[in-house]
């Protein structure tokens, strides 16, 4: 039925999206200073609803029948995410969240908007999740239990961006104290190198 797609999808769409990627640290960076924090949400969200549309309509079955680029999709992304993580690392041991709060400025629009499209279309791991791990299951579906179990996703998407960028925003005060925002680069670098090492795992086995 269309309504268990859309429920699947939306579940589905939500265990790849809530763990913490180079996406929800974006947008948590700018929630914290409420910079712009809505506009990358925005982005993201159109940019997964595009990915998820492409692979579950098709681009699944284009990437998995040439192994050589799903396995240059693969590697790109676990270079991304250990350079991610090593950059998240790099900000947590430099600690010095102060001197950048002193000096912090907002960022234009259009610096939100090109960096915000560099860290979703530049980042392979997007494409795993979004074309060819959600395209995957899509394509077990037909007629309208696939359109039902893509907008599941996407709804997921939708939710979880917007939620995010609020709930960063809101929380604000509490979140760019030093202590708590060096954890959460730990923590995300910390993510980031091991969702980088399940992707290697994945693919040598």
């Amino acid at each position: 039925m269309a309504v268990t797609a859309l429920i699947q999808g939306f579940f589905l769409g939500g265990s790849m999206i809530i763990p913490i990627g180079a996406q929800n640290s974006h947008i948590l960076g700018h929630g914290i200073k409420r910079n712009h924090h809505l506009l990358a949400a925005s982005i993201c969200t159109l940019c997964d609803i595009l990915l998820i549309t492409i692979g579950v309509f098709g681009g699944h079955q284009l990437l998995t029948s040439n192994s050589l680029i799903a396995t240059l999709i693969t590697y790109g992304g676990i270079i991304f995410l250990l350079g991610y993580g090593s950059l998240a690392f790099k900000t947590a041991l430099q600690n010095q969240y102060q001197i950048e709060k002193q000096h912090h400025s907002h960022k234009t629009k259009l610096t939100v908007i090109l960096a915000t499209l560099a860290v979703t279309l530049l980042n392979p791991h997007v494409y795993l999740d979004t074309v060819m791990i959600l395209g995957s299951v899509g394509s077990q579906f037909v007629a309208h239990e696939k359109m039902a179990f893509a907008l599941g996703t996407m709804l997921a998407s939708i939710l979880w961006f917007y939620s995010l960028a609020l709930g960063a925003a809101k929380l604000a005060p509490w979140l760019s104290k030093e202590k708590v925002q060096r954890i959460i680069d730990i923590s995300i670098g910390c993510i980031m190198w091991f969702i980088a090492w399940t992707l290697y795992a994945h693919q040598i086995q």
